[in-house]
């Protein structure tokens, strides 16, 4: 064998070691792009918040007008929360305040700040256990307005559409209802921790624990509308979802007749999103494993098939 064949093989030995890792990683530590689309018929002010210890993303909060979206790149391992804020204005001294959602920064950017209970959360935790996505629409802090979480091309056996796609605020019972100071119209609906604070419905104190802490009668009343969206605080086994390798659509009044207008007077249809199975767990890659399901990323097929072809081209250059 020559010199330069030699120096052939090294230099493929070489980016074979660099490449074939990176490969693999991408496959499961991925970024994630989040699109927010407003279907309401009226202006939302999505905020966000990271999660503690996470760095925040690019913005933490701006205007969607009617029929408009935006999309927010993710990195790895990111977590955090999105929500709808309603109802929105600046006072004369400029200051920003919203009805519903509001984060308290006086501004359109939450900049670090939660949202004020009631309000939809969509919760998210990238790259978890086993390289799986982790999200959940949440009812557990209260509803302002409906939202579906969609993935977008993403693998996984429970890697399904969740979310509220109907509007509660009409139905929400007398004592859990928060009306506008305008015209008295329901603009929210809290939880039942949220209005009494007691720790039977807060899942706090003795009810601190999956066996003590139950579905209460209002918590059913989230779940009866919205099977998939979490209802109270140990709600996790039919209301949290996993993907792989998605992006993620988040959808303020997904359907027509989920807008304030068109809802008037009617009652709230029951969710079309898939009724989750009761049997749902956390999905890492154990799960991954037993079910024989396809692997998280299409990174991986690419990965074997550089392999492949880096060793026909090795034996070619060998002989």
């Amino acid at each position: 064998m020559s010199v330069s064949s030699m120096a052939q093989i090294s230099l493929l030995i070489s980016l074979l070691t660099l490449t074939i890792p990176n490969l693999f990683i991408s496959g499961v530590i991925a970024s994630a792009t989040f699109t927010m689309v407003n279907k309401c018929e009226y202006t939302v002010w999505p905020g966000i918040l990271s999660n503690a210890g996470v760095a925040p993303l690019p913005t933490t909060g701006f205007v969607l007008r009617e029929g408009e979206s935006k999309a927010v790149d993710a990195p790895s391992s990111w977590g955090g929360r999105f929500w709808g804020r309603t109802i929105c204005s600046e006072d004369s001294d400029g200051k920003f305040s919203c009805v519903t959602g509001d984060c308290g920064s006086g501004k359109i950017e939450c900049a670090g700040a939660n949202a004020a209970p009631p309000a939809t959360l969509a919760e998210f935790t990238l790259d978890g256990d086993g390289g799986m996505d982790f999200f959940d629409v949440s009812l557990v802090d209260g509803y302002n307005l409906p939202m579906l979480v969609v993935p977008q091309g993403g693998t996984g056996v429970n890697c399904t559409t969740t979310g509220c796609e109907v509007d509660l605020n009409d139905e929400c019972p007398s004592e859990l209802k928060v009306t506008s100071t305008t015209d008295g119209a329901s603009v929210a609906c809290k939880s039942a921790c949220g209005a009494f604070g007691q720790d039977q419905y807060c899942c706090s104190g003795a009810y601190s624990t999956p066996d003590t802490c139950k579905p209460s009668s209002y918590s059913e009343l989230f779940k009866n509308a919205c099977p998939n969206a979490y209802s109270y605080a140990y709600d996790d086994k039919t209301s949290t979802f996993t993907c792989a390798g998605a992006d993620y659509h988040i959808t303020f009044c997904p359907s027509p007749n989920t807008s304030k207008k068109s809802s008037e007077g009617q009652v709230p249809l029951a969710s079309k999103s898939p009724i989750a199975d009761s049997t749902m767990v956390y999905e890492g890659a154990a799960a991954l494993e037993a079910s024989g399901a396809s692997p998280p990323s299409t990174c991986w097929s690419q990965a074997i098939a550089y392999v492949v072809a880096a060793m026909i081209a090795a034996t070619w250059w060998w002989f």
